[in-house]
């Protein structure tokens, strides 16, 4: 089951609908968000909806004015060009992983369940956690733990996976568990798990990347005054998203011309939201999301 969308009220503010407008709601999921913009648009108004996961397609809503589209949201440029759309009014996007993906057992993405490794958010591609897990070399794998799960002690995490891998095929969520629990601290357990799992899930499907893939392309088709709406869940992609809005790329300073004056592309709108205490106490999992919100000049 889909949960209540995170600090929707604030990212439909922070988009400034107008009733014409055409909106791109780059993650689905279930269809809160779409539904809120859906809500401020007239019957001139579009919405294009990217998911790549079956579940959420299932999920679509019945309404000539949205166009709910099976991908990644890093083809952004291919659908809208299909569309024939040169200009958007507004972009949202709701970064990380859905409840509902958390919650079915299945799908391998949660701690708790004891299930097949697997973290697709796109179940229909090929490479999945245990493929990760079982194939990947050594130093793959403290690039994976250090960089996307931002673990201390990436070597020691490694060298035990390929260690027992030799010895039996990790196939499951608790196998993988049960490998690393002597490098716990009882205390920080929950918390290391919930790391190591990010990090085989941020290669999986390659989140970062497509991320950055989606800002690039965006600024192509926001139309100035065009607001760019970003929930983000974890410092890895909050700083991807800071980085945009303040140099409209990922190089740590803003591009200049000859003359020296920086080539600004957005224009931040207000400070970075987070969720309320009301909201935390409705739907948990909103505790990590930060809001950000632009502007294309």
């Amino acid at each position: 089951m889909y949960h209540n969308p995170v600090l929707l009220k604030e990212s439909i503010i922070g988009l400034n609908i107008n009733p014409n407008g055409i909106y791109v709601d780059a993650t689905f999921g279930g269809g809160g968000h779409s539904i809120e913009i859906l809500n401020k648009l007239n019957s001139s108004g579009r919405l294009i909806a990217f998911d790549q996961d079956q579940d959420a397609i299932d999920n679509k809503i019945l309404d000539k004015r949205v166009s709910l589209v099976k991908s990644n949201f890093k083809y952004l440029n291919n659908y809208l060009n299909y569309f024939q759309i040169n200009k958007i009014d507004g972009l949202l996007a709701d970064f990380g992983i859905s409840s509902y993906q958390i919650d079915n057992e299945k799908r391998g993405f949660s701690t708790r369940f004891d299930s097949e490794l697997d973290m697709r958010m796109n179940n229909s591609q090929k490479t999945d956690a245990k493929a990760v897990v079982n194939d990947y070399k050594k130093d793959q794998l403290e690039y994976i733990f250090k960089n996307f799960g931002e673990l201390k002690n990436y070597k020691r995490i490694t060298e035990k996976i390929i260690s027992e891998r030799t010895n039996k095929y990790i196939d499951t969520t608790y196998d993988l568990k049960i490998i690393l629990k002597s490098l716990t601290i009882p205390k920080e357990e929950n918390k290391f798990f919930a790391k190591v799992f990010q990090a085989i899930r941020i290669e999986v499907n390659d989140e970062l990347e497509v991320i950055k893939t989606l800002l690039d392309k965006s600024l192509k088709y926001l139309k100035k005054g065009g607001r760019l709406v970003c929930i983000s869940y974890h410092s890895l992609e909050d700083r991807l998203v800071k980085k945009f809005i303040q140099n409209g790329g990922f190089r740590n300073e803003t591009s200049s011309d000859l003359y020296g004056n920086k080539d600004l592309k957005l224009k931040k709108i207000g400070k970075m939201i987070t969720p309320s205490e009301k909201e935390i106490i409705i739907n948990n999992r909103s505790r990590s999301a930060k809001l950000r919100i632009a502007e294309r000049i």
